[in-house]
């Protein structure tokens, strides 16, 4: 069940390409822990994934993480490609801390 979503999007110089993330609902596995899966909707194809966690919370909280990771880390964002409603206003997704030298804009502040 979708329980999130937000479209960024990645423009070429001349085009704007949607870029779709899909947050679903926390499932709990049946060996005592959760997974919560998500998808990036990148121009070149969509990229599925989950975070894993003790509890539906960190489930969710390590999915989150995981997205910022990616889209911090993407090539669109190194080329100054990828936007959320303003240039350089960041993402809006949190990463984890080994990624926090990469935050633009307001995530900065997050």
């Amino acid at each position: 069940m979708l329980i999130a979503e937000r479209t960024l999007e990645v423009f070429d110089g001349t085009d704007s390409h949607p870029v779709r993330i899909t947050v679903q609902k926390p499932q709990e596995t049946g060996f005592g822990d959760w997974v919560c899966e998500y998808e990036i909707g990148w121009p070149e194809g969509p990229r599925k994934f989950a975070g894993h966690g003790i509890d539906n919370l960190q489930a969710l909280m390590l999915a989150l993480q995981m997205i910022g990771a990616e889209l911090y880390t993407s090539n669109y964002h190194r080329a100054g490609q990828l936007r959320y409603k303003a240039l350089s206003g960041g993402y809006g997704f949190p990463v984890p801390s080994n990624c926090r030298n990469l935050l633009v804009g307001d995530d900065r502040d997050l």
